[in-house]
């Protein structure tokens, strides 16, 4: 009976911590996407190239997002920043 008290305290912390992730990406997250995509758009449409540090942000952005999809699916049981590090390439 312990044991099933303390399993489900744990689960409702996961689903805390799932809930705030998931509110992060509809009010946050989701924009700062779509403002690197425009930004990289307008700097390649202007100056015919890449931004790199752009570039760079974006390629972490992406592995972070799918790192928190990974948690949020159970895929994972390791939390994404800011619980840990950010990612790297």
């Amino acid at each position: 009976m312990l044991k099933n008290i303390f399993n489900f305290g744990q689960v409702w912390a996961r689903g805390i911590t799932m809930l705030m992730f998931v509110l992060f990406f509809y009010y946050v997250g989701i924009y700062l996407v779509l403002a690197v995509v425009a930004i990289q758009f307008g700097t390649v449409l202007s100056t015919g190239n890449l931004n790199e540090q752009l570039l760079q942000f974006g390629r972490s952005l992406s592995i972070y997002v799918y790192d928190v999809v990974s948690y949020l699916t159970y895929n994972t049981d390791e939390k994404p920043f800011p619980f840990s590090d950010w990612p790297r390439d």
